[in-house]
């Protein structure tokens, strides 16, 4: 089974800074910082803190719960 910080990690990486116009795009819209969008992207260890999921989430107007829900974690 999956670890739940690679489950998040994965998902954000793939679904969302994947397909943003840029990684800097990414880190502007979402107010985190573009090395934080690289390490997302491509670092398989990388540990995701609660700060920048919540920022993330602002960002795309979701609710926290919303987005583990939707990760069904």
């Amino acid at each position: 089974m999956k670890d739940k910080n690679r489950i998040i990690v994965d998902y954000i990486a793939v679904e969302w800074a994947s397909k943003a116009k840029s990684q800097s795009s990414f880190a502007r819209e979402h107010n985190i910082d573009e090395k934080t969008v690289r390490e997302i992207k491509y670092n398989k260890d990388y540990t995701i803190s609660l700060n920048t999921i919540i920022r993330i989430c602002e960002a795309k107007e979701m609710k926290l719960c919303d987005f583990f829900k939707l990760l069904d974690i």
